[in-house]
């Protein structure tokens, strides 16, 4: 389908990525940004035409309808910014409620779009009137795009940005719990390389010791794809998310691990009825449909629940681990019951606007 905006950089257009990393890069020529945890999203905007396209090159115009009017009040005439939509919450960020956009049901859509509206956060312009800025240097683009939207308000936001490594590390330090993942690095002098990983990105990373209770066969067919994790609040355990990445070799240990795990697993296990819609919807239980791809496979097979894993994670969304987990290492000293929400560090909230309001020099 043809876009409906006629502009010097059209969708869709592969975003900007970031490599991972231990830690900040220090030195001249660095700009340092908050990295939100919402949905990356693409602004195009020609007059009345405003479409929304997210990291995969997606439409996502339709799921958030409530930002439609605020851009074009306040965006230039034509231009195209880079940005994440996020939902504000009570407690920082919520992006529980920002999956929820994701669903078919136009009236749903528009419900949550009242109930739980979101934001948008800018931080780089690809094109401002006629101009392609993409090769222009990052400097350059984030001071054009500061002056742009030099009067932004509420749900447009310009993302704090710095050249100071300690207001760096205080962001990452002291906004985790409004929504911030950590903290992106970006040289001065880059011009915009669309699905290259050339930024750094530093995020948060803890473990955490949880129950193995399940697990999903590789698409090879020949290993364990990934660990089903649980963790237990007030006596129940929960879904707390999954652990994945693993080689290939290690996928086929798992796979010997855990045969022996499986018989009688679903006597007295807590997932038993996870088929069951509605113990799905109260519980995150897995086997759920995924939202993002109706056609995915997400049965499982049962284990007994005897072996506590360590894995490493970023953050917690909710009750579940924001992203898959990875592998540290087995804790047979540990039982499985004592694998609770409690062991978890929870970083205090603050309000989004405490974050929009740290705006150190450049």
């Amino acid at each position: 389908m043809l876009p409906r905006v006629r502009l010097p950089v059209l969708p869709p257009v592969a975003p900007m990525l970031a490599r991972a990393a231990t830690e900040l890069p220090i030195g001249e020529g660095w700009l340092y940004e908050p990295k939100w945890d919402g949905f990356r999203c693409l602004v195009f905007r020609d007059g009345d035409e405003v479409e929304l396209t997210s990291r995969n090159e997606r439409p996502l115009t339709r799921y958030f309808p409530e930002l439609l009017v605020p851009l074009r009040a306040q965006l230039p005439e034509r231009c195209v910014l880079d940005g994440e939509v996020v939902v504000p919450g009570a407690a920082g960020l919520d992006f529980d409620a920002l999956s929820q956009r994701i669903h078919p049901a136009d009236s749903r859509v528009r419900r949550l779009a009242a109930e739980t509206p979101a934001a948008y956060l800018a931080f780089d312009l690809l094109a401002l009137g006629d101009r392609d800025l993409r090769s222009h240097p990052q400097a350059e683009r984030s001071r054009l795009l500061a002056t742009a939207l030099a009067g932004a308000r509420p749900p447009l936001f310009l993302t704090p940005s710095t050249t100071d490594p300690e207001a760096a590390r205080t962001w990452f330090e002291r906004f985790e719990g409004a929504g911030i993942d950590g903290v992106v690095a970006k040289p001065a002098d880059l011009a915009y390389r669309s699905g290259e990983r050339v930024l750094v990105k530093v995020k948060h990373r803890r473990t955490a010791d949880c129950v193995v209770a399940g697990f999903r066969w590789h698409k090879d067919g020949e290993g364990a794809g990934s660990l089903l994790l649980g963790l237990y609040d007030d006596g129940r355990l929960q879904h707390a998310g999954v652990c994945t990445g693993f080689t290939a070799r290690f996928r086929r240990e798992l796979r010997d691990l855990l045969a022996p795990l499986q018989e009688g697993a679903l006597v007295g296990h807590p997932w038993a009825a996870w088929a069951s819609p509605e113990a799905r919807a109260e519980d995150r239980l897995p086997g759920n449909v995924s939202r993002w791809n109706a056609a995915k496979d997400l049965s499982w097979e049962p284990v007994r629940l005897e072996r506590v894993v360590e894995v490493r994670f970023d953050q917690l969304a909710g009750s579940r681990f924001r992203h898959a987990t990875q592998f540290v290492r087995w804790r047979d000293d540990r039982e499985p019951r004592s694998c609770t929400y409690a062991q978890l560090e929870v970083a205090t909230p603050l309000h989004l606007g405490a974050v929009m309001g740290a705006r150190p020099g450049r």
